[in-house]
């Protein structure tokens, strides 16, 4: 399986949301390669996981949660589900600019 046919396995309202965020992730990972680890997409860079993000049947998931600034770690701790794991319920609006900055900070740690 590769990451398209990974997305045109989700339900249209995940769908939507996977594709934004595969537009911020290449925006924000220019040097990034997408593939299937882990039966999820991920992010590479020189062969390097950056990100994996997948659709649950309530929610988007992004791992893992990068170490960052105490102002970015303060706007991800509502969304924190795990040590690793942030959860974005699909029933509130997702907030896409905060996860460009997630990818951008795990971008900046490999």
């Amino acid at each position: 399986m590769d990451v398209d046919e990974y997305v045109q396995g989700l339900p249209e309202q995940s769908r939507a949301v996977i594709e934004e965020l595969r537009r911020r992730a290449r925006r924000a990972i220019p040097d990034g390669i997408e593939a299937i680890g882990y039966q999820m997409p991920v992010v590479k860079v020189a062969g390097r996981t950056v990100t994996h993000f997948a659709a649950w049947k309530t929610h988007i998931a992004i791992y893992p949660v990068p170490e960052t600034d105490p102002e970015l770690a303060a706007a991800l701790e509502p969304y924190r589900a795990a040590k690793g794991t942030l959860r974005f319920s699909l029933a509130k609006p997702i907030p896409y600019d905060l996860i460009e900055r997630v990818f951008a900070a795990q971008a900046a740690r490999t």
